[in-house]
């Protein structure tokens, strides 16, 4: 005998299949901690132009205070790891797009950018500061107007510099290593970036006088991932608190930034 049901109890009745179908849809779905363990690898941005967070070696194997990082994290993980390559401007954009699992990359903590990913505990420090050669005066923002001021594009380096300098023209590379060359062969002479990337043109031209003139900011840093990736997050946290405890995370730090 068929039983019929007014429009309202049909509806209601569609609208319970949905959502029972919706509900095992979300358990189906597996956190990003437990696909990248199933897969047995993860993919770590890291952009290979910042010495010494990351670079090449002489033999063109991939080195720095992030990629030692990455492939700690990966070892105690228990999983291989796979570096993508990435620019300062591209670490969120491959987050995002899922190109990469997580970014180890000089990435620091800003309110902006915790607005469209999440943030693991932090795992080191860094500093933004404009530097230059020793004869030029300048002690803050306001002595850089009408000067020309270089930068790596899309870093927090780039955003302080551009926010703080109104009065600057600021010359946008696409990486550090870009922007060390240039300041390295003259093409410009006051930048905004880390004091490891400082020492860097210090060693490599050291004739410049080059000289941290003034910090901007310090910011903590931390192993980026994307928004509601709870268990992937918690698990890192542990992670890095572990890290920190039995010292590490600061060999590694000092290892390549003294």
């Amino acid at each position: 005998m068929m039983i019929k049901r007014s429009p309202f109890a049909r509806r209601l009745l569609s609208a319970v299949v949905l959502m029972s179908f919706a509900g095992a849809a979300t358990v189906a779905h597996a956190d990003q901690l437990d696909d990248v363990r199933a897969a047995k690898k993860i993919r770590v941005a890291i952009d290979l132009g910042s010495p010494p967070f990351g670079t090449t070696d002489g033999a063109m194997k991939p080195t720095g205070s992030d990629v030692e990082t990455a492939r700690l994290l990966a070892k105690d993980l228990g999983v291989e790891l796979e570096i993508v390559q990435t620019t300062g401007a591209n670490r969120i954009p491959f987050l995002q797009t899922g190109k990469a699992d997580i970014v180890i990359s000089s990435l620091s903590v800003t309110p902006e950018r915790e607005k469209v990913i999440n943030f693991s505990a932090p795992y080191a420090q860094i500093q933004a500061v404009v530097a230059g050669p020793k004869p030029i005066a300048i002690k803050s923002f306001a002595d850089l107007a009408g000067k020309r001021v270089a930068t790596a594009r899309g870093t927090t380096n780039d955003r302080l510099a551009t926010d703080g300098a109104k009065g600057a023209q600021i010359v946008r590379f696409d990486d550090d290593a870009t922007l060390v060359t240039a300041i390295a062969s003259g093409q410009v002479d006051i930048f905004a970036t880390s004091p490891s990337i400082v020492n860097t043109v210090i060693g490599k031209a050291p004739a410049l006088g080059i000289e941290i003139k003034f910090v901007m900011q310090s910011f903590p840093l931390g192993v980026g991932m994307r928004k509601g990736e709870t268990k992937l997050q918690e698990w890192i946290n542990a992670w890095v608190a572990k890290n920190n405890e039995n010292g590490n995370l600061v060999k590694i730090f000092k290892r390549f930034h003294g």
